[in-house]
């Protein structure tokens, strides 16, 4: 089956350059272009695609906010947001408000290929280096946690949903916060790749998140990471 799309960016020249990438995939099917934030929204009321690539800076209704539209009404449409500069506080926010990716515009293509793949299979993209840096920079913008760098300190106040997770779990969870793979957290727990893949569809959906990058979020609001 193709994975539907919708490009979102104010630039029509860009817009052309990721339709010429996506075109050239059999598995890629471009449904149509928006030139800004509002009319996207209603585009992924209409067509209901399964990925919106979406710029963050485009007049009328930002990335951020048309990314918080769309999640809040419930769609199914995962998004992936496009930037310039890989320490933008906007895209840091339209993560938070739901993005399941964060992708540069000088991504090569076969990263943006393989990318579209993976959220379009129920993964995140944004690479671990980018997670930590994103972060790391904006950690201060977050509720203060404390002092607490670790599992070992108890900060407060702390989301009642964390009772909800196993202590396995919630290893698990400090892995993912760390930006480390699937295959990463196995090496480190000595357990199967299936079984922490078992293990993290459980936290998302004991914590009622959408994918990986909304549970490292989590992890730093509630100070179990800084």
């Amino acid at each position: 089956m193709s994975i539907s799309i919708l490009l979102v960016d104010d630039m029509e020249l860009l817009r052309v350059g990721f339709r010429m990438v996506l075109d050239s995939q059999a598995d890629l099917d471009v449904l149509a272009e928006a030139g800004d934030g509002r009319d996207a929204v209603a585009l992924v009321g209409e067509l209901a695609p399964d990925i919106v690539l979406m710029d963050v800076r485009m007049p009328e209704m930002d990335g951020v906010q048309a990314t918080r539209l769309i999640v809040e009404s419930g769609s199914a449409s995962r998004i992936i947001i496009l930037t310039t500069f890989d320490l933008d506080e906007y895209a840091f926010a339209a993560l938070r408000a739901g993005a399941s990716g964060f992708l540069l515009k000088d991504t090569p293509p076969a990263d943006l290929l393989s990318a579209i793949r993976a959220v379009a299979s129920g993964d995140a993209v944004v690479a671990p280096s980018v997670t930590r840096r994103l972060l790391d920079a904006f950690a201060q913008r977050l509720p203060d946690g404390g002092a607490a760098t670790s599992a070992s300190a108890e900060p407060e106040p702390r989301d009642s949903r964390l009772e909800l997770l196993t202590e396995r779990e919630h290893e698990v969870l400090l892995e993912i916060a760390a930006g480390r793979s699937n295959a990463e957290i196995a090496g480190r727990l000595v357990v199967s790749d299936a079984t922490v893949k078992t293990h993290v569809g459980r936290i998302l959906s004991k914590l009622d998140l959408r994918d990986r990058v909304q549970a490292v979020i989590f992890a730093y609001e509630n100070g179990l990471v800084r």
